[in-house]
């Protein structure tokens, strides 16, 4: 196994733990957020591991951030539950989100200790709440379908099961995912979290399985791509084959990479009147959520300084 190369800061340096950090539109962005809100002479390195990498690659990271007085902490991304599963004795205290899922997506410093945080339940709440329209739920009784079951998946399913009234709902919440371990992994907290939602688990080793389940969705239904594939990986969990639900709502988390997904909703977009979104919002509401918690500073997640952050990052996508 290479070597990481994880050099002593000699400034205050906020970490992004991915796939291909070099290529995220954040490598931009985030210099022009710490002028605009006044954070001092920070900057962000970049640490790309492999998807599923060795254990002790993260617990190299955990510990170099941890013992190294000018690194405040990150963001990560893709490998949230390796990353704690390898390294959780370094952590003094993990936030409930972060107890209940397994992963995190926030390590920082306080008071000596560090912390992580799951912050994708209320980020992916917070893109969601901005792109599904009020009321959709209760007037439609359409259903969500979330292709994966990874970490994103179970925090989406998350924020609905323990942040929304039974008026906002969907009829029924459907995941596929191409092996049984995930969903297993997430029918146990579901287990002890869901407040009465309808929940089917669809096993989809190939895309067939996935077009057949988005193409009996309810009209109106949200299909969510969450397995990463268009990003970190090529490709789409559907075929081109594949019918979206007539008013569908069609959510694409990724917001970079070849986006398949993203393009087979469009082929669709006119005939079955879709409403597409990708992960721009997301992307925004999940570094921001982050940032608030490394550097100990709130940023609103609305009104004038979110849009001004919203209207930086957009001009430097």
């Amino acid at each position: 196994m290479p070597a990481l190369r994880l050099e002593k800061a000699i400034q205050p340096t906020f970490y992004f733990i991915g796939v291909t950090t070099g290529k995220s539109s954040i490598m931009r962005v985030f210099p022009q957020w710490v002028n605009y809100l006044n954070y001092g002479d920070v900057v962000i390195k970049g640490i790309d591991c492999k998807i599923h990498d060795d254990p002790q690659v993260y617990r190299e990271i955990v510990a170099f951030i941890k013992n190294d007085p000018l690194s405040l902490g990150g963001l990560v991304t893709t490998h949230k539950m390796d990353l704690l599963t390898a390294a959780r004795d370094y952590f003094e205290y993990l936030d409930p989100y972060a107890e209940l899922l397994g992963e995190i997506s926030s390590i920082s410093k306080r008071l000596g200790q560090l912390c992580g945080h799951a912050k994708d339940p209320i980020t992916s709440g917070l893109a969601m709440e901005a792109f599904v329209p009020k009321f959709h739920w209760e007037k439609t009784g359409a259903e969500i379908c979330i292709l994966g079951a990874g970490g994103s998946s179970l925090a989406l399913t998350c924020y609905i099961m323990k942040q929304k009234p039974p008026s906002e709902w969907p009829s029924k919440i459907i995941v596929t995912n191409r092996s049984e371990f995930r969903l297993e992994h997430m029918k146990a907290i579901h287990a002890k979290i869901n407040p009465g939602i309808s929940v089917e688990y669809v096993c989809a080793p190939e895309s067939s399985i996935n077009d057949a389940v988005v193409g009996s969705l309810k009209p109106a239904s949200l299909v969510v791509n969450a397995t990463g594939l268009g990003k970190d990986q090529e490709g789409s969990p559907l075929t081109d084959r594949a019918q979206f639900p007539e008013r569908g709502l069609v959510w694409e988390f990724n917001y970079r990479g070849n986006l398949v997904f993203l393009d087979q909703a469009r082929q669709q977009e006119k005939s079955k009147a879709l409403k597409i979104e990708d992960g721009w919002i997301y992307f925004i509401h999940g570094w921001t959520r982050v940032m608030a918690e490394v550097f100990h500073r709130d940023i609103p997640v609305s009104g004038p300084v979110f849009d001004d952050l919203c209207r930086i990052a957009a001009e430097y996508r």
